[in-house]
């Protein structure tokens, strides 16, 4: 179950990403191209005035579940200087500390962002679908361009806000276990292996490649 959370939770954002970048590709090449007098028959009939509104929406999820995930693979940055040079047992509490303070402040904004949601159209839509009475409770207004439900859109912030708590207890219930955190290594890239290079045979070729662009130098000085 957490394998396929995991693997939803990348996806989501390659995908949120792939189909922004798309968009928004479309969306100039739409506008550069009617200005050209062949191609307005055509392109002044298509609508592409929500592409904008789209992809705001799209980056703003994306950024939502990638803070999730930034906290199961350790990309966000921390401040730990002082804290590694205490000792063991005390670094631990305060490495537990703070992970259970993300957890507590991501849970928090998760239930005040779950209720505005409820409150601001989905409590509505959700009485109005099994056929109950509504009462108080009112449709909510909707987006500019889309003319979408607001509170499918700010179903981000809970949604990936109690997403976020949940890997912040998974961080912490592994580190109590194991003592380790999740570590993200900037200059790997996924995809590429890496293979180890002996120190001795790295500053060879350093050495054989600067030897190299001296030599394309010194060639071009004498052309």
């Amino acid at each position: 179950m957490i394998k396929i959370l995991d693997h939803l939770e990348e996806w989501l954002v390659a995908f949120l990403m792939a189909a922004a970048t798309l968009i928004t590709f479309a969306s100039v090449a739409h506008r550069y191209g009617s200005g050209f007098e062949s191609l307005q028959p055509i392109l002044l009939e298509i609508n592409m005035g929500w592409a904008q509104e789209l992809t705001i929406y799209m980056f703003v999820w994306m950024a939502k579940i990638g803070a999730a995930y930034g906290v199961r693979t350790g990309i966000h940055v921390g401040v730990d200087v002082l804290i590694n040079k205490f000792d063991t047992p005390l670094r631990n509490k305060f490495v537990l500390f703070g992970l259970f303070a993300g957890a507590l402040f991501t849970a928090i904004i998760g239930c005040l962002g779950a209720y505005f949601v409820w409150e601001n159209g989905m409590a509505y839509a959700t009485l109005t679908t099994f056929g109950m009475e509504t009462g108080d409770f009112y449709e909510g207004p909707t987006t500019p361009d889309l003319e979408w439900p607001t509170w499918m859109v700010y179903s981000a912030i809970p949604v990936a806000s109690f997403l976020m708590c949940f890997r912040f207890l998974q961080v912490a219930w592994i580190f109590a276990k194991t003592g380790e955190l999740p570590h993200h290594d900037h200059g790997h890239v996924d995809g590429i292996e890496e293979e180890p290079v002996a120190i001795g045979e790295a500053f060879v070729i350093a050495e054989e490649q600067e030897h190299a662009h001296g030599g394309k130098a010194r060639k071009g000085d004498q052309q």
